[in-house]
């Protein structure tokens, strides 16, 4: 079992989450549609063959949206808790089917103290977790993980696009800048709220502060 999340470095759009699990029997299938080399698929690869890969491979997906981010950093939640928390979310649905692993492989990105001090007051945990660096590497379900949130980001930026009739560029660059100011002209600054993480540099300069 293995979780990756995207969308943490993107000023629009929500973050995904998603812990996948592949069995021995499926490695051969996964290696085959270059899944080991997802760094280097492109947005439209991913597009084609991710299908592929969830009707095969167990997940669990969790969705945290742009309204609710920006409340969450609004009461003092920084990014490396929100993932951990989301993390250790997704890894307990998928953990409690009951699938037989040998190791449950997050990708780390902070040490594990503090990921497990970000979690001390939920419940539900998962404490098994083998925590490695560029997990998405040495994993395939870290790899899976990664194509599947990679996929519903993608699905996730379309829907937005559509509501606003105006394609939302991906990342954090001058051209998020150029498309913000152009949604606050159109729409009010406070559309923001719900397609952008307000905490982000881009919308001092989207807004002119």
């Amino acid at each position: 079992i293995g979780s990756d999340e995207v969308g943490t470095g993107d000023y629009f759009g929500p973050i995904v989450v998603t812990s996948a699990y592949v069995s021995k029997e499926n490695i051969d299938f996964l290696l085959d549609l270059k899944v080991k080399d997802s760094k280097k698929l492109t947005d439209q690869q991913i597009i084609e063959i991710v299908p592929q890969i969830i009707k095969k491979i167990p997940y669990q997906t969790f969705i945290l949206n742009n309204k609710d981010y920006n409340k969450y950093k609004q009461n003092d939640f920084n990014m490396n808790k929100m993932k951990a928390i989301l993390h250790n979310k997704v890894l307990y649905e998928l953990k409690k089917k009951n699938y037989y692993y040998d190791y449950i492989v997050v990708d780390q990105f902070e040490p594990p103290k503090s990921y497990f001090n970000h979690i001390k007051d939920t419940n539900l945990k998962v404490n098994d977790i083998l925590f490695l660096t560029k997990a998405e590497d040495q994993c395939l379900s870290v790899a899976c993980a990664s194509l599947i949130s990679r996929y519903i980001f993608l699905q996730e930026m379309n829907k937005l696009s559509k509501a606003l009739n105006i394609i939302l560029p991906k990342g954090a660059n001058p051209t998020v800048d150029e498309i913000g100011k152009k949604i606050v002209s159109i729409y009010g600054k406070d559309k923001l709220n719900d397609i952008a993480k307000l905490n982000f540099k881009n919308t001092e300069k989207i807004l002119g502060n």
